[in-house]
């Protein structure tokens, strides 16, 4: 895949992600902890910086699962190809009302995941139908041809119809209804109809075991989706996100950006913050970033931020 527009470093955690399972958590302190070359401030910058060109965007989404149940799920929707800032708000936008897994996990998802069909109905049966054309119908019908003594009549294939549909619904066949009957008769039947109706109703077969199967996948709809900031976690209900990340930790970005070139003495340097194992033997530039991020803030027009008090 082709991420030449990115830095060398971005470019190689790009493809890093890339390869990373579906579902796989997005923290930058656990790619960290799984990538063999750059440290928790790389992977954090560099993700903030590749969400910027466009191949990411955390979205949370509000789901409503078969079971009635509700919940959020916060998921790092991921792009090969970059997008716009306009292509991942109409991303976001579509996924409301899509129907996905029930059971949702958090973390990397795929911008081309597909969505699940709607459930089909269940099959109510045809009422409407002529009761005539029913089998209960006429495997009753069948009766009156089989034994000249139980001459059913029609109002009695009616009546006795539910019953045999129980018949059937448990495994029997017409002509299990029709021995039921019609066995050790006596030498006259002066009711068919009542006859009949007894016997169904005592000779009824036992119900079918069901057979345990593998539960089916619970499906969920996406009731609402909104975008969420990479770093703090806050969302547009509250918040402006622009390219992944709300004012504040935009700000924070741009001053880690500038205390990384600050530190940069020589060409290819990467500070031991941003290595996976720090190096001793480094020496770079201190950089006071909170007091870079108040100024890149100032110039930025937005209010100083506070800190907050214990408890908060």
């Amino acid at each position: 895949m082709d991420f030449t527009h990115l830095s060398p470093r971005e470019a190689e955690i790009a493809v890093f992600v890339d390869h990373l399972d579906d579902g796989h958590a997005m923290g930058h302190k656990v790619l960290a902890a799984e990538h063999p070359r750059y440290g928790q401030q790389a992977i954090r910058t560099s993700l903030n910086r590749i969400s910027e060109a466009g191949h990411l965007r955390w979205i949370r989404e509000h789901l409503t699962v078969e079971d009635n149940t509700m919940r959020w799920v916060t998921r790092t929707y991921w792009s090969r190809t970059r997008r716009s800032p306009e292509w991942w708000a109409e991303f976001a936008r579509r996924r409301g009302g899509r129907i996905v897994a029930g059971d949702l996990r958090p973390g990397l998802a795929r911008t081309d995941e597909p969505e699940l069909p709607e459930p089909e109905p269940e099959p109510r049966p045809d009422t409407t139908a002529d009761p005539e054309s029913r089998t209960s119908y006429r495997a009753l019908a069948a009766v009156r041809e089989a034994e000249p003594r139980m001459r059913l009549s029609e109002a009695d294939c009616r009546s006795l119809a539910a019953l045999a549909e129980e018949w059937l619904a448990r495994g029997a066949t017409p002509q299990d209804i029709t021995r039921a009957v019609t066995d050790g008769l006596p030498a006259t039947v002066n009711n068919p109809g009542g006859l009949a109706r007894n016997r169904l109703e005592n000779r009824m077969p036992p119900k079918k075991l069901k057979i345990r199967q593998k539960a089916a996948p619970r499906r969920a709809r996406v009731t609402r989706a909104v975008m969420a900031c990479m770093d703090c976690d806050a969302d547009e209900r509250t918040v402006e996100i622009k390219d992944g990340m709300c004012p504040d930790c935009h700000a924070e970005f741009e001053a880690a950006v500038a205390a990384e070139e600050a530190g940069a003495v020589e060409p290819g340097y990467v500070p031991d913050t941003f290595l996976a194992a720090p190096d001793a033997d480094a020496v770079y530039t201190w950089v006071d970033v909170p007091r870079r991020a108040a100024e890149v803030r100032a110039a930025g027009g937005l209010r100083p931020r506070t800190e907050r008090a214990p408890g908060d």
